[in-house]
Parts: structure tokens; C-alpha cells; sequence
């Protein structure tokens, strides 16, 4: 996935140089977001039971912090030469191969943020033809994340891996690379594997170019 708003650090550097402390959520998966105090008043804030789960909760204010996967979304273009991979060219999983996919900025809606990547890392003009799926992945270093997956074909364009891509190029059916980056993606691309001409699902919205 791509790098928007991730920068390498040391965490043990983050719980002593910041407000925010790199913990292990109670699902056992760290989170990164979990802060040391609210976001509302900056008192720091006392881990309670809340809602079946220990949370951060305001003791102030009482705010109360609510642990969120990210949401990916990426773009399965299948084409004569197979499906649309590209090779990421920055950890984590550094040269390993992947789905044309980002995070879902703040703000942004899934399907525009797959036709946004896609094409930043591909150089090819892509158009929506349905939802293929929603995976659930856990070994991405930087969050636990959703990865809703869209149909899509090329309408224009010439392919060359950019922005967060080092390669971009059609795998057939039978002959994907060996090293898969990410969990979801892993998963999205056994099932293409299974039925590579499976229904789509009609997305939620019209995305229109502007």
C-alpha cells in the first residue's frame, strides 16, 4: 500500500518523545494510534472497561478512544495478458507484489482512492465495473486494515510503474509471482485464482472523473 502519512520511526522513541504510545490493542494487534491523552483536552487519559474492551478514556472530559482498522482499496484489471500487478518499491515488503492499491484518505470515498492509486502507480486510465470483494489482513507492520477490492478495465493510458511502484505488468492465470505482499492481497488473489471470471458486485456509487 502506499506510503501517505507514514514515516519510519522507533516506537520505543514515540512513547517517550510524544503524547502517543505505540500499544498493543486488546484484539492483541498493535495499534498505532493509541494515545496517552485525550484528543479533546489533552488531559492524559486512564485505561477503563468500556464497551467490552480496556480503552483510553478521558477522566476529564470523558472522551473515549475507539481503535479503527485502516481501509485499503485496490484495483483487480484483468486484461488479455492476465491480472495487474504491481512491485512495491518501499518497505515494508519491499519488492514483493501486490494489487495497484492504497489507503482511503480521510474524506475520500474507497472507490476513489482505487482509481487514484491505481493509476498514479500504473500510468493506465482505469474505469470501475464492480466490487469484487472485502478481505481482512493483520500483517502489514503499519495497521491492521480492510482492503476493499474493485473491478476495473483499462480505458487509456500506457502502463509504467510509478509514484509508489518499481514494476507494473500482467501475470496469467497459473503464473504469479511467488512473493505476494500483504495479507488481503494474498487472499484476493486465490480467489481470482478459483474464478477468474466471477461476478461483480455493482459499486456503491458512481465515481466520476473531475
Amino acid at each position: 500500500m502506499t506510503e501517505h502519512g507514514t514515516a519510519d520511526h522507533d516506537p520505543a522513541e514515540s512513547r517517550t518523545e510524544s503524547p502517543f504510545r505505540v500499544l498493543d490493542d486488546p484484539s492483541g494487534f498493535a495499534d498505532p494510534g493509541r494515545p496517552g491523552r485525550c484528543i479533546r483536552c489533552g488531559t492524559p487519559t486512564e485505561d477503563r472497561a468500556r464497551g467490552g474492551r480496556v480503552r483510553p478514556i478521558c477522566p476529564a472530559c470523558g472522551w473515549v478512544y475507539y481503535a479503527r482498522n485502516a481501509l485499503g482499496a485496490a484495483l483487480a484489471v484483468e486484461g488479455p495478458g492476465g491480472i495487474l500487478l504491481v512491485q512495491r518499491a518501499h518497505a515494508p515488503y519491499k519488492d514483493e507484489w501486490m494489487l495497484p492499491a492504497g489507503f482511503v484518505e480521510y474524506g475520500e470515498f474507497a472507490e476513489e482512492s482505487a482509481v487514484r492509486e491505481a493509476e498514479e502507480e500504473t500510468g493506465l486510465v482505469m474505469e470501475l465495473t464492480g466490487l469484487w470483494g472485502l478481505y481482512f489482513g493483520t500483517d502489514d507492520p503499519r495497521n491492521v486494515a480492510h482492503l476493499a477490492v474493485y473491478g476495473a478495465r483499462v480505458v487509456g493510458g500506457t502502463l509504467a510503474a510509478g509514484d509508489d511502484a518499481s514494476d507494473a505488468r500482467f501475470f496469467p492465470l497459473g503464473q504469479l509471482p511467488d512473493r505476494i505482499a500483504f495479507e488481503a492481497h494474498r487472499q484476493a488473489l486465490a480467489d481470482w485464482e478459483r474464478a477468474p471470471h466471477r461476478p461483480f458486485a455493482p459499486t456503491l456509487a458512481h465515481w466520476r472523473r473531475v
